[in-house]
């Protein structure tokens, strides 16, 4: 660890070839991993759980309390998996007794001046562009990226390999392996760029098209879409993964472009 014109309290734990530049504060209830670097001007409080060959930029809050008024000074965490980046001015707020604790995965990209809110858990391998903000208690998983300046309500859950377009508003939950856009926000197809470069197969994402075609164009409902692909398509990872996202959406699913 390198240190000079910073505040590191004497009690955090700061892993090997660390480095952390000037002007940054540092509080004691902190964990930081081996080979990750703090920039300048950074602030990372109580709770921050940060691990390995991460990249932290100035400007950055990690772990500031929740701005939740239920919040009653629990202790919480927030948990930043290996490998993930965090831009610059980003802020990510702790947990609270909800869920205590709020999570980013590994090999992250959340860029400048995203807000990470209370209690909100982003899987790996996702990307938070520019200006976008998650609300409190929201789930992204694997692989999602969020297009810049996207808003998420509270409570959403946002599908792996799914893509949403800059200036989305989020209100419904996403599910998985599609592109969602237009406003309202709706289904917009798959994410065919991204899963072609994840390598799913064509005849891979055949079956993800033929299982959104009946979910979004088939005239059902989501209730009877999800009956009908349980009985007429294979079972495989990723049909039961959707058919168990939409079965367990509290939210309900966002629209079809054909509902206009």
């Amino acid at each position: 660890m390198t240190q000079s014109m910073n505040s590191v309290h004497p009690d955090a734990i700061i892993g090997k070839k660390t480095v952390i530049e000037n002007f940054t504060t540092i509080y004691g209830d902190v964990k930081i991993g081996d080979n990750t670097w703090i920039g300048p001007n950074v602030t990372i409080m109580d709770g921050a759980r940060i691990g390995n060959n991460c990249r932290i930029f100035p400007g950055a809050v990690i772990s500031a309390i929740p701005q939740d008024l239920k919040f009653a000074g629990e202790i919480t965490t927030v948990e930043i998996g290996d490998n993930t980046t965090i831009r610059e001015c980003v802020t990510i707020n702790r947990g609270t007794k909800s869920k205590g604790r709020t999570v980013i995965g590994s090999d992250c990209l959340v860029m400048s001046y995203v807000h990470v809110a209370h209690d909100c858990v982003v899987g790996n391998h996702c990307v938070l562009v520019g200006y976008a903000g998650l609300a409190g208690e929201v789930e992204i998983e694997d692989w999602a990226t969020l297009g810049g300046g996207t808003m998420v309500h509270q409570f959403v859950r946002i599908g792996a390999h799914a893509f949403i377009q800059g200036g989305s508003k989020v209100g419904k939950d996403v599910p998985p392996y599609i592109l969602a856009g237009r406003e309202p926000l709706a289904f917009a197809g798959l994410n065919i760029v991204g899963l072609r470069r994840r390598n799913f197969s064509q005849e891979k994402m055949t079956e993800l098209n033929e299982i959104y075609r009946t979910i979004y164009q088939k005239g059902m409902n989501h209730s009877d879409a999800v009956n009908y692909i349980e009985l007429h398509f294979n079972a495989s990872p990723e049909r039961d993964h959707i058919l168990a996202f939409i079965r367990s959406s509290e939210r309900g699913i966002i629209r079809s472009l054909l509902d206009d």
